[in-house]
């Protein structure tokens, strides 16, 4: 009798290898033992396997009762999902472990898919080939010796694993029989995403007990059955971003407190200089811990900056994407300030979403006591400012131009290169417009500027205070113009096709 246990623990394993286990655990749940040529026994940090007959007839029954392509799709019994979801897990595998053209066929036609993106918004197209074969529905001979044995060593292609080994001048990745193993199932247990400009990110999670997880992931199978789950769900703007969806979406999951998934890795995917024969390989990769706090700000961050079905003249549709989101996706996960670098971003972008950044400046606890008190100032002077440039305008006879009238009060902002010339502008500015939210706030605004030589994230809270304003004059009407107000995803920056082949 042959017997393998692949465990949680094993101190040779890496991240993807335990979340291998997790996926063959749960492939397990779903196979009949009635029959089988093994036999399997679950428990909460392990998966023990015993047969009596060759390795090979084993390990190709049990990949055979889990992998099976319907359809044009990947298929995998114990996932359960419906069309919508198929193409997703199909289209993430192809693009990543299958995304070397040996290890899949396609079929050489295109065919059209319609989705749902969101509710209330149009469908989107996407072209899908239909896949006919692939690696987890083939032999696995480099696996086996000619008597059904398996090798002591096994080779591993880095088409298997992104990133697994960054040139193959040296050869293959060398495995073991139990990581071998993991890694076949590793694809059932990732979530896959696509991302802007044609890359994809692979979420690769921790499960720290097997059987609470298994029962958590076939519950949330059973609903998404029932109701089906918006494509733009497996739409990110980012790698990091993707890892927070994830992480909120896993939090969302009924018994989550007791066995919740603390944290996962994020793999951005995409075109290499040294590798021009695949589309898909690391990038970077993002190790993302997540507190509830940090996912509540995330999920209201989401709410407010969606991605948009666009269509063109010719009636095709394409997705639009928020620039602003996965920068403060990206701020939250290295544990910075949503608001964090506002200033490069906004020297790089041009600010379109200003509606949900005021939204977001809104939002409970998305700034501190201090903050605040600052952000507060800082508008309230720039109200002093403009309501004087109004005054004037008016005078002349002409109209008000808003876009020149902030860019003075921003440059006064990003001129100063030091703290001390930064403190000094701040100091200038509130005294020369005066501001009701600054008084008796003095002591406080200086302490909080010379805290830990923060003065570059209190330069881009200031200018986000700026680019956020909407104060009203005293007939009660709003100050900035609607033109600029109605500011919302820009067509010509975000414009890409949603055209996607696997």
């Amino acid at each position: 009798m042959t017997e393998m246990i692949l465990s949680l623990f094993n101190p040779n394993s890496l991240l993807p290898h335990r979340a291998g286990v997790a996926g063959l655990a749960l492939a397990l749940s779903a196979i009949d033992p009635t029959d089988a040529p093994l036999q399997w026994e679950v428990t909460d940090d392990a998966v023990k396997l015993t047969w009596d007959c060759t390795d090979k007839e084993a390990i190709q029954w049990l990949l055979k009762e889990t992998y099976q392509i319907k359809d044009g799709y990947l298929n995998v019994k114990a996932l359960k999902l419906d069309d919508q979801s198929r193409y997703i897990f199909t289209d993430g595998v192809t693009t990543t472990f299958l995304q070397h053209s040996k290890q899949r066929s396609l079929d050489k036609q295109t065919q059209s898919l319609s989705f749902q993106v969101d509710e209330g918004q149009p469908e989107i197209q996407v072209n899908h080939r239909q896949l006919l074969d692939c690696y987890y529905t083939r032999d696995f001979k480099e696996a086996f010796s000619s008597k059904g044995k398996f090798q002591k060593s096994i080779p591993l292609k880095g088409h298997h694993l992104p990133g697994l080994v960054e040139d193959f001048a040296n050869g293959a990745y060398q495995e073991s029989p139990e990581n071998y193993l993991a890694l076949l199932f590793l694809p059932i247990a990732c979530h896959y995403y696509r991302l802007p400009n044609f890359l994809s990110g692979l979420v690769i999670l921790s499960v720290s007990n097997l059987k609470a997880w298994v029962k958590r992931r076939k519950a949330y199978a059973a609903k998404t059955v029932t109701k089906l789950k918006p494509y733009g769900e497996f739409r990110a703007n980012g790698a990091g971003e993707s890892a927070l969806r994830f992480l909120l979406q896993e939090k969302l999951i009924e018994d989550a407190k007791d066995f919740k998934v603390d944290y996962c890795e994020v793999y951005r995917l995409g075109k290499q200089p040294w590798d021009g024969n695949q589309s898909y390989l690391k990038q970077e990769v993002y190790r993302v811990h997540a507190n509830d706090e940090l996912l509540e700000l995330y999920r209201e961050a989401w709410g407010l900056f969606p991605s948009v079905v666009r269509e063109t003249d010719k009636g095709e549709t394409w997705l639009a994407h928020s620039k602003v989101l996965p920068w403060i996706a990206d701020n939250l996960i290295k544990g910075d300030r949503w608001y964090q670098g506002f200033f490069e971003f906004r020297k790089a972008n041009e600010i379109y979403e200003r509606t949900g950044l005021v939204k977001m400046t809104k939002i409970e606890n998305a700034l501190t006591s201090q903050e605040q008190i600052f952000f507060d100032a800082i508008q309230g002077g720039f109200s002093t400012f403009l309501r004087g440039q109004i005054e004037q305008a008016t005078k002349q006879g002409r109209k008000l131009d808003y876009a020149q009238v902030t860019k003075k009060v921003i440059y006064r902002f990003q001129r100063p290169s030091t703290q001390q010339e930064f403190a000094s502008a701040v100091v200038d500015f509130l005294s020369q417009f005066r501001s009701r939210a600054a008084r008796g706030s003095g002591s406080e605004i200086y302490l909080w500027l010379h805290r830990d030589r923060q003065w570059k994230q209190a330069r881009d809270l200031a200018l986000l205070a700026i680019a956020t304003y909407e104060g009203k004059n005293k007939q009660g009407e709003t100050e900035v113009p609607e033109e600029i107000l109605d500011q919302t995803l820009s067509e010509a920056e975000t414009n890409e096709s949603f055209e996607l082949t696997l």
